[in-house]
């Protein structure tokens, strides 16, 4: 007999909502949505919710706190609390997907403009989503937030919170709240610090607990390479001309990201298609059927577009970007190698995601192997074999008869092999020449240090409080990666310098640009003439950042601060955050 799965509907929630849920292609609620949604809709207790990222959690807070706000009341009935702005921007992204307009929710982090902040604020929005800082500082500093009317108070990522080091600021928002919300907590794991401040700030509570599923089939053929941010398209095209037969997914952080991969593979003539959440629903679906009929062969996608694809015989999934947590990785290569079939999982690693990937090996107690990208010589010779192979089988087609009479026209043109030469040159134009493959291992392009370096400037110098120390970690907070390798930095009095890797450069570039495409905060600075970067400018010089400390290069510079200090020994990393 089979098991009745629960539906959405089965959960209680209202016809308006449902209506949502199916627009996006939900069918049925993941356990943790199951399991909190009756209790946050009907149950008086506070909510421990204990699941992996990646099982759907915000929408099992999202969609019952949307069915209960009053939209007619003009100030914030929900709190909800992320480690870092992605996050943040990812909670409320999704549960604005539920929506009309008629709910306003603010997002409230740092590196956004706090006077727009304060403005929206003003207007009165019933759900804020931010980070602790941000939160903070306008709750107590500018008492531009009021948190003393909400009914609910939600934790997400709980333990990434106290991990980066926001207890103080979590307690401190705590205080600002009445006591008779409703408090949920969510977090992967519960250590003891998650339980104290459960028994310290939440009354009688309801516990749903999601076992962590990180079990990973032994038919995948899990591998890495290491590809600098500016080589990853070059490889991913390797790896699909190496392949015979590619039907997969090609997994990217960012909507940008897959538009950008997918129109270039499109234009060398492969079989793609790019999926994410800013496409409709309609051309969704039509994207989704195409790929299921084998009618597009690579498919683009963001974690969010891809739920929802169901198919049985994917030979590859290619982590374009490694993605935050190692429960989203198993997630995306899971997707392969399934009805009894086998499959390869293909990650590219710069050596800004060497934490990611000890993350994931970690979780999924398995080493993940070192890969060699193809060269050109291989993936043509491979190309050639293959149709060389192609061209044997078909051979013994009934079917090639009919070609006969215009064979014989062919044949009449001239020598045999000049002629197959020239239908091959017609056919495949350039695909056999290593030419039309860029040198992967060439040297960066951009204007760099003899060391591999590359020298940024960014917009904020000693009028915004910068030093060295708190110049990295602001770059780190912002772009989320942490620059384990800095070279030399400059601190003026209205900008900066700093030296970071090449690859990590590339991804600091990257995600500047994307936030202010006209005038970014971050760029590549101009070389100066006369002898490479040289010269102290008043700033710091000789010293390097070896993910331990700065060495050889404070003199006697001293700095304090209870999140870290900088002395002649280096700058230590207490406390430090990035969200």
């Amino acid at each position: 007999m089979t098991e009745q799965k629960t539906t959405f509907r089965d959960l209680g929630l209202s016809e308006t909502l449902l209506a949502a849920i199916e627009k996006k292609g939900y069918e049925f609620p993941s356990e943790i949505q199951a399991g909190v949604i009756p209790l946050l809709l009907n149950g008086d207790k506070d909510i421990v919710g204990q699941a992996q990222t990646g099982t759907g959690k915000t929408a099992s807070f999202g969609l019952p706190l949307l069915s209960r706000l009053d939209t007619s009341k003009k100030w914030v009935q929900a709190m909800i609390l992320a480690p870092t702005r992605e996050l943040a921007i990812q909670v409320a992204k999704e549960i604005e997907s539920f929506t009309d307009r008629s709910v306003k929710i603010q997002l409230l982090y740092g590196g956004q403009n706090i006077r727009e902040e304060i403005m929206a604020l003003k207007r009165g929005p019933h759900i804020v989503v931010g980070t602790p800082g941000r939160v903070k500082d306008h709750l107590i500093t500018k008492r531009t937030l009021n948190l003393s009317n909400i009914d609910y108070f939600i934790l997400d990522e709980a333990d990434e919170m106290l991990n980066i080091g926001f207890r103080e600021e979590i307690e401190e928002i705590l205080t600002h709240t009445p006591e008779d919300k409703k408090t949920l907590l969510f977090s992967a794991t519960m250590p003891r610090e998650i339980l104290a401040i459960a028994k310290k700030y939440m009354k009688d509570y309801d516990t749903v607990k999601i076992e962590s599923k990180t079990t990973i089939s032994d038919r995948i053929d899990q591998k890495y390479y290491e590809v600098a941010p500016r080589n990853k398209f070059e490889a991913l095209c390797r790896v699909i001309d190496m392949t015979e037969d590619f039907y997969g997914i090609v997994f990217c952080k960012t909507k940008m990201d897959v538009d950008d991969v997918a129109s270039k593979l499109m234009s060398r003539g492969l079989k793609a298609e790019g999926i994410h959440g800013d496409i409709d629903q309609k051309h969704r679906e039509k994207i989704l059927a195409r790929f299921k009929q084998k009618r597009s062969l690579v498919l683009v996608a963001t974690d969010v577009a891809a739920r929802g694809i169901d198919v049985d015989d994917l030979s590859h999934v290619v982590n374009y970007s490694l993605p935050d947590s190692p429960e989203t990785y198993t997630h995306r290569i899971g997707r392969t190698a399934r009805a009894g079939k086998t499959g390869t999982a293909i990650s590219f690693i710069s050596r800004a995601d060497q934490r990611k990937l000890f993350a994931v090996e970690r979780v999924i107690k398995q080493k993940i192997a070192k890969g060699t990208v193809p060269n050109a010589k291989d993936v043509v010779e491979i190309q050639k074999k293959r149709l060389l192979e192609g061209v044997a089988n078909l051979m013994n087609d009934e079917k090639i008869h009919d070609f006969s009479e215009m064979a014989d026209h062919l044949m009449g043109l001239g020598d045999p092999k000049v002629v197959i030469s020239a239908l091959l040159r017609d056919a495949h134009k350039d695909r056999f020449d290593e030419k039309t493959y860029n040198n992967i291992d060439e040297g960066p392009k951009s204007r760099e240090t003899v060391s591999g370096e590359q020298r940024l400037f960014v917009a904020k110098g000693k009028a915004d409080r910068m030093n060295p120390g708190s110049l990295i970690q602001f770059i780190e907070k912002e772009v989320g990666i942490s620059l384990w390798d800095v070279g030399k930095i400059d601190i003026l009095e209205g900008f900066s310098y700093i030296n970071v890797q090449a690859d990590v450069a590339a991804v600091v570039l990257d995600y500047y640009k994307t936030q202010n495409r006209r005038k970014p905060l971050v760029v590549q600075a101009k070389a100066r003439t006369g002898g490479g970067w040289g010269g102290n400018r008043r700033g710091f010089s000789g010293g390097r950042w070896s993910g331990k400390g700065f060495s050889g290069g404070w003199g006697g510079y001293r700095w304090g601060g209870s999140r870290g200090s900088l002395s002649s020994s280096g700058w230590s990393r207490y406390g430090h955050r990035k969200g």
